[in-house]
């Protein structure tokens, strides 16, 4: 990884120390394009243009695109920056996709200091990297003081499918197992602690992560894989109750075999919210056939990013949609889709 300083590369001591609303051109912006995004994003060869032309192996493409709004902007775990990569790629890796390209679009307020503009965009570019993906187009405009919360973010994505597996909510039946690569809800605690200043024995780091690596080692086993989500806004309950309207199913989870790290728990019980329902930003549940659930289980469990990966749960009828838990007590209730967000602005 070609190594940036760490200072900002724009001379502040040319400007008052912060962004300025004067529309879309003048010299900071210029030199925004020219001497902070180019050098980290683009191509050293590259010709500026209003696009870029993209070679893609392959027939078959997978694109996506989402905006983040989070606050604060910074959380234990990443930040604006390495949330808008990670939740990008891994909308593609949920279709099957391997991610290629990106693009980024920053709404930027009037009054954002230049050095926290650069912090986002190293984190950006340090996210994409290790990901292996490019940050190859985007665009840049400033909106007045009170108008954009600092910074937001839009990002689109673009990957390619290598297989001729279908991976969508209505693949999903009856016999499937339920998979998940990790603890939950520590993305929606880390971002709760932080903005409301709480204090608990333990610091709460997101797992806000790009999963596109191990779901790519799953298809690269051949496992098949019927559909994938990522549990973000909503968390797991309201994820499965979307796949089961979607596929017109009933999925039952097993409440002792979801894993919830215990300071997750507590703060949870602190503040009211049910961890099923908390976000998450490097988690994904699979849907897969009964018969690759060793081999899938295995190869989750040998990535960073799937080392406490299990077995929750599993789709047991057609044609009634709904999702329902058995307890730690071993009685069985609904779990429902939630109406409204526990938390807002969490990515």
């Amino acid at each position: 990884m070609e190594e940036f300083s760490l200072t900002c590369p724009i001379p502040i001591s040319e400007y008052p120390h912060v962004l300025l609303a004067h529309g879309g051109g003048g010299k900071l912006m210029h030199q925004l394009i020219d001497k902070m995004f180019l050098p980290v994003f683009g191509d050293p060869n590259a010709i500026a243009h209003d696009s870029a032309a993209l070679t893609l192996p392959g027939n078959r493409i997978a694109m996506t695109t989402d905006s983040y709004v989070i606050r604060p902007l910074f959380f234990p775990g990443g930040d604006i920056g390495s949330l808008a990569v990670h939740g990008t790629i891994n909308d593609l890796a949920m279709s099957g996709a391997r991610p290629l390209y990106l693009s980024a679009g920053f709404i930027l307020e009037e009054g954002l200091p230049l050095e926290t503009l650069w912090r986002v965009v190293r984190s950006m570019q340090a996210a994409a990297e290790n990901a292996g993906v490019q940050i190859i187009t985007g665009d840049t405009k400033v909106v007045d003081r009170g108008k954009g919360d600092g910074i937001f973010i839009n990002t689109a994505g673009v990957g390619i499918l290598e297989h001729s597996q279908a991976i969508a909510p209505q693949f999903v039946q009856p016999g499937d197992l339920l998979l998940i690569n990790g603890d939950l809800g520590r993305h929606g605690i880390a971002i709760m602690a932080m903005r409301e200043g709480l204090e608990f024995e333990t610091t709460i780091e997101s797992d806000s992560a790009a999963i596109a690596d191990l779901v790519m080692q799953l298809l690269d086993a051949d496992i098949e894989i019927h559909c994938l989500r990522d549990l973000t806004r909503g968390g797991l309950a309201s994820t499965l109750n979307e796949i089961a309207t979607a596929a017109k199913v009933t999925i039952e989870i097993d409440e002792t075999a979801i894993p919830i790290r215990e300071d997750v728990q507590g703060a949870c019980e602190i503040l009211g919210f049910d961890p099923l329902y908390v976000a998450n930003e490097g988690r994904f549940v699979a849907f897969i056939p009964s018969e690759y659930r060793d081999r899938a289980l295995q190869i989750m469990a040998q990535h960073p990013l799937g080392a406490d990966a299990c077995l929750i749960g599993q789709v047991t009828d057609k044609g009634r949609p709904l999702v329902t838990m058995q307890s730690k007590i071993g009685a069985s209730r609904i779990i429902d889709m939630l109406s409204g967000e526990q938390l807002p602005r969490i990515c």
